[in-house]
């Protein structure tokens, strides 16, 4: 069994397997929702024991929603442009320039956080309903997922978990991607 196979069937999913998972999942009643942080190779891995872990907890009777930050990201982009536009943008003015366009497209015109507020369970029941947020990694190098998971305090009511690419640094500091410099203000609990 792999370390990832491991942390998923022995640290997150004994806890969203619970009756009420979220006193386990976080210490604040407004932010049900934690980090499970894997290493960026392992994408394709941490897919297939999502997926695994989504059916069994459908069979202990959860309602499993999955949110795609890479179509949260997609569907903001094409809001402002179609995306062969955004791939001739690339090439004319750089990929630095493309970056910053796209960070203030998610921050201000599409708010990444309303994109996927929007994608949360309708009428949720956070006894039934848990929230997987998913390819995380689209978002790098243009978003850091620090800022989206503040802004989501209050408007998550269920339990969630944002798996998160990247490097552990200390007790709560992540590297996103293993690249960027760790932030260590996450509040969440990482798994």
């Amino acid at each position: 069994m792999s370390d990832l196979e491991a942390r998923i069937k022995q640290d997150l999913e004994p806890v969203l397997e619970l009756p009420d998972p979220r006193e386990r999942i976080s210490a604040y009643h407004d932010m049900p929702y934690a980090l499970f942080r894997y290493i960026p190779e392992e994408e394709f891995e941490l897919r297939k024991h999502v997926t695994l872990l989504e059916t069994r907890l459908s069979q202990r009777g959860k309602r499993i929603k999955r949110i795609s930050l890479s179509e949260c990201l997609a569907e903001a982009m094409q809001s402002q442009r179609p995306l062969e536009e955004w791939f001739n943008a690339e090439r004319d003015q750089g990929v630095e320039t493309l970056v910053e366009t796209i960070h203030s497209v998610l921050s201000e015109y599409t708010p990444l956080v309303d994109l996927v507020a929007g994608r949360m369970p309708e009428n949720p029941d956070p006894l039934r309903d848990v929230v997987f947020i998913l390819r995380t990694g689209s978002l790098f190098p243009m978003y850091r997922t620090f800022s989206l998971l503040e802004q989501l305090k209050g408007r998550v009511h269920v339990p969630t978990v944002l798996f998160y690419p990247g490097d552990l640094d200390g007790a709560a500091g992540l590297r996103f991607m293993g690249v960027l410099d760790a932030e260590h203000n996450y509040r969440p609990k990482i798994f």
